[in-house]
């Protein structure tokens, strides 16, 4: 089965608060569009280390990580990022995978932008078409 490939926009959070702040100008802000695939079997985004470098973003952090094939890794933990997908947009970290690697869109970020992945279809749409319904009990 084909994979869920959606675009995905990606920015420094922090130079975007720089320049809220008055601290930098607005085109200075490191930003990138990127091919994603939407990966409901990963946790967290993972980013290539040469996207996250492109993008200024600092290591705040490790994680272990379980593959597919249950071998563990200990990968870096970088943000703050800005993502933006199926029109909408959240921060998060990003688990740091070896460069030119494929960007993988998992769960928290569908989760929280409240996304659902229709892997017949290969789509990834809103659930709601305003905004994200998510449950807080």
């Amino acid at each position: 089965m084909r994979p869920i490939v959606v675009d995905v926009g990606l920015e420094n959070a922090a130079d975007r608060v720089a320049f809220e702040e008055g601290l930098r100008e607005e085109a200075s802000i490191r930003q990138t569009q990127v091919k994603g695939i939407v990966d409901t079997g990963a946790v967290a985004l993972a980013l290539p280390q040469n996207v996250s470098e492109r993008l200024g973003l600092t290591v705040r952090g490790t994680a272990v990580v379980t593959y597919a094939d249950d071998r563990k890794d200990e990968r870096p933990v970088a943000g703050p990022v800005t993502v933006r997908v199926a029109g909408r947009e959240m921060n998060t970290d990003a688990i740091l995978v070896p460069p030119f690697a494929d960007v993988l869109v998992g769960q928290i970020v569908l989760e929280f932008l409240d996304l659902i992945a229709d892997c017949r279809r290969r789509t990834l749409e809103p659930r709601m078409p305003d905004y994200p319904l998510l449950d807080m009990k």
